[in-house]
């Protein structure tokens, strides 16, 4: 009687997840423009796309009376998330600082598909699906093969510390995707997003004042920083963050590795820098991971 309702729902947040992962795959580039552009260091740029993505989504929210109830669940709720947004951009890219992008990437993204389903698989008291594990080992491996390059990689002490904190940053995402899904009376994915981007950012600014923000006035500059904020950042937020209500956790979380994915193939196109036969490979064999992940949920 349910399935009328639920399969719906459930088209709706496969759209929404498939949306925010390939935006979010629009972020790498466009942050990396900026930061050229306007000569700024990585943290600097995750604060601003927080910052901006949380001014432009609060506006929104405030101009259509989308106003949150201001419980006490609902302001702890918020907290929570911002500080986690936070905690997940700030150690990714320290992650990336000592170690590469490549590995940073690797580690960051692949895991979180893996700690999401460690924690559903302690909660609920059973181990996930087979289909579901074939379905992550799968992804992951095409991940490995995307993205895994051995240039600028460190050794000893520094790579096994940037590969830690690489597993924090995605432990973070994790525990938001896990956290978002629990709806709070009074606060609408909307408002989560906004506000949520918001506090990230503002948590973000002594990192990124202690590092250099001034941001030139010019305005192909302005053009990029807006985009970098609207985008991949608010727009895919929150298509991600109103997908977590009906979507399956591990699902969810398997569709931040179209971030990676997507990033790669632009490279590709519009830097024509070579993806290789693995990376085409590991980006159909991801693909095909995610599709059937999809499919069968």
């Amino acid at each position: 009687m349910s399935s009328p309702v639920a399969a719906p729902a459930r088209g709706r947040s496969a759209f929404a997840l498939i949306l925010a992962g390939l935006l979010w795959g629009t972020g790498g580039l466009s942050g990396s423009l900026l930061a050229a552009k306007a000569g700024l260091h990585a943290l600097p740029v995750a604060a601003y796309r927080l910052l901006l993505g949380g001014s432009c989504t609060v506006l929104l929210l405030l101009l259509t009376g989308r106003r949150p109830q201001w419980t006490a669940a609902v302001v702890r709720r918020l907290l929570v998330a911002g500080a986690l947004l936070a905690q997940f951009q700030a150690c990714y890219f320290a992650a990336v600082t000592l170690t590469s992008v490549s590995i940073a990437t690797m580690v960051t993204i692949g895991s979180v598909p893996l700690f999401v389903a460690l924690a559903t698989a302690v909660v609920r008291r059973r181990l996930p699906a087979p289909a579901t594990l074939v379905s992550m080992a799968a992804a992951v491996a095409g991940l490995v093969l995307l993205t895994w390059s051995p240039e600028g990689v460190g050794s000893g002490a520094r790579l096994l510390a940037g590969v830690a904190i690489a597993l924090v940053a995605g432990a973070g995402f994790a525990v938001v995707t896990l956290v978002i899904r629990r709806p709070v009376e009074g606060l609408d994915s909307f408002g989560t997003t906004a506000f949520g981007l918001l506090i990230g950012g503002i948590l973000l600014l002594p990192l990124g004042l202690a590092s250099g923000m001034a941001l030139p006035l010019r305005p192909d500059v302005l053009a990029v920083a807006l985009y970098l904020g609207v985008v991949p950042t608010g727009v895919a937020y929150g298509a991600y963050f109103l997908a977590l209500r009906t979507a399956a956790p591990v699902v969810a979380a398997l569709s931040a590795l179209l971030e990676p994915l997507t990033a790669a193939v632009l490279s590709a196109f519009l830097l024509h820098e070579q993806l290789g036969v693995a990376g085409w490979t590991g980006a159909a064999l991801l693909v095909t991971a995610l599709a059937v992940s999809y499919l069968r949920n």
